[in-house]
């Protein structure tokens, strides 16, 4: 079974940076697709950014030029860089694995406990 396990949130005042991370863990041999989703209150969840294996990125356009995601392939890790946050950025951050390949087969799509992140006006 695959598990994501995020870490990095936190509160952080407009302006500031923060960085968060998910490793996935259970057997793993690749995942296609990496990526960082984000729900607000009273909001349904929206995409932030995505990079496959091999280093093609996508972002919403809120967090262009703000947010930067990155991987690790061999440790299967994602990471998401975020600079010049606003109060707005402030959501419960979702990891999400894609095309997971295991020794035990295909596994389903994955997602992270989430990890809470509060910008502070």
């Amino acid at each position: 079974q695959v598990q994501l396990v995020e870490s990095g949130g936190g509160l952080v005042q407009a302006g500031g940076s923060l960085r968060l991370s998910c490793a996935a863990s259970g057997a793993i041999f690749s995942i296609v697709v990496m990526g960082w989703y984000r729900q607000a209150p009273g909001k349904q969840r929206e995409l932030v950014a995505t990079i496959t294996s091999g280093g093609y990125t996508n972002y919403a356009d809120s967090v262009k030029g703000r947010f930067t995601i990155s991987r690790d392939n061999a440790k299967n890790t994602v990471y998401l860089q975020m600079n010049s946050l606003k109060p707005e950025d402030t959501a419960v951050y979702y990891c999400n694995a894609d095309g997971i390949a295991t020794m035990f087969g295909t596994s389903v799509a994955s997602w992270g406990q989430g990890t809470q992140v509060t910008v502070s006006s």
